[in-house]
């Protein structure tokens, strides 16, 4: 009987992948055939999060049924990581740590990896592997079939010996250590900060 199984200890948002996936797949026009798949995630006693597994269960299954054929298909899927979540009609959507996962991708000897476009500013960042941006699942496909390229975009460089002076700076509050972290782990994730309450300041003795 036909059905869709992910195994090797999904949570909530991986077992969803498979409405996103199936979804996707019709929606870019591929034919998703009626049949039992089973979808494993190895190894099976690592606990598996998030929503970036859609993009390679969605290729996985493709090419299982057959819709991507290229000679030298197995020699791109020996190099290539793919990562990114799968909105219904078809899109990826910028997914959380991209960054992380490129430097081990890098480590593990991964020679490029495909990722969401809006996730191309944290990513280009790194050196040593092809970072491809894609914008949806169709994209892929036909990069995988090799009728298209998708183009690398150039590296962003950090300047870590630029020196930028401030008119303030958290060497004038005394104490206050974690809110001072707090706003440090904020401001480096670009996410935002509320501070609530009255301000009780720790003032060193001179």
């Amino acid at each position: 009987m036909p059905e869709f199984q992910i195994v090797g200890l999904p949570d909530a948002s991986v077992k969803e992948a498979k409405e996103r996936v199936k979804t996707a797949i019709k929606n870019s026009n591929m034919e998703f055939l009626s049949r039992k798949i089973i979808v494993n995630l190895s190894p099976a006693n690592t606990k598996k999060e998030g929503s970036m597994f859609d993009l390679p269960i969605a290729v996985g299954i493709l090419i299982a049924n057959r819709n991507i054929r290229n000679p030298n298909l197995g020699k791109i899927l020996m190099e290539t990581l793919f990562i990114g979540e799968l909105s219904l009609n078809g899109n990826l959507e910028k997914t959380n740590g991209i960054l992380p996962i490129c430097i081990e991708a890098k480590r593990l000897g991964i020679k490029r990896i495909i990722i969401p476009r809006n996730n191309l500013e944290e990513a280009k960042i790194l050196e040593g592997i092809e970072i491809l941006p894609a914008s949806n699942l169709d994209e892929v496909v036909e990069y995988l079939k090799g009728d298209k390229k998708i183009k690398q975009e150039k590296r962003q460089r950090i300047n870590l010996e630029e020196n930028i002076e401030y008119e303030f700076d958290f060497s004038e509050v005394k104490g206050q250590e974690n809110v001072k972290r707090a706003l440090e782990i904020a401001a480096s994730g670009g996410h935002n900060c509320l501070l609530i309450g009255s301000p009780r300041l720790s003032v060193k003795p001179c």
